[in-house]
């Protein structure tokens, strides 16, 4: 519900369209406006802590750099510690890497090597799941220290791009855009 209980906010009419950006033919969904306005934020922070809950996550893991604003507020609210994956070379101290295809070459997502202990309950989070290559890459860096990745959440998810094929476990989404 939004402030006044009437019908459901839909968080789409907090999401901006952006043409051609980064580059001639992409449409980019913007979350800076649903993150501007605080009503709308609230909610979709709301909606989120409903469905990762569920999972009963010790740990959230934000995604660079989006999936920071997601993770770190839903952290707090759910009361759970939360770990930033990051690219190559932005962690302090020793780190543990996972390299990845892309469609053209490959790129190095990293996690500090004491963040996550062995078996604890994660869940992913990042703003926006399109083709899954970053997602997948982080589950499976997480598990590579042990952690018992138990679900993935996003605000955006676009799924005429199935990046949700790339992921074997449970994925939570807030908008969907089909095409």
């Amino acid at each position: 519900m939004n402030g006044l209980g009437s019908k459901p906010l839909d968080l789409k009419d907090y999401i901006r369209s952006v043409p051609d950006f980064p580059k001639p033919g992409i449409l980019f969904y913007d979350i800076s406006t649903l993150l501007a306005n605080a009503d709308a934020w609230q909610v979709a922070v709301g909606r989120l802590a409903k469905s990762v809950s569920a999972w009963q996550p010790d740990v959230l893991v934000g995604v660079e750099s989006r999936g920071f604003l997601v993770a770190a507020p839903l952290a707090t609210k759910l009361g759970c510690g939360f770990v930033l994956v990051r690219k190559k070379g932005k962690l302090p101290g020793r780190t543990i890497p996972h390299t990845y295809d892309l469609e053209y070459g490959s790129d190095t997502v990293e996690v500090q090597d004491d963040a996550v202990r062995p078996g604890q309950r994660v869940v992913v989070l990042d703003d926006l799941l399109a083709t899954g290559g970053t997602m997948s890459a982080s589950v499976a860096l997480l598990r590579k220290v042990g952690a018992d990745v138990v679900g993935a959440a996003c605000i955006i998810e676009l799924a005429f791009l199935k990046g949700r094929d790339k992921l074997d476990l449970p994925c939570a989404s807030l908008i969907v855009y089909h095409e």
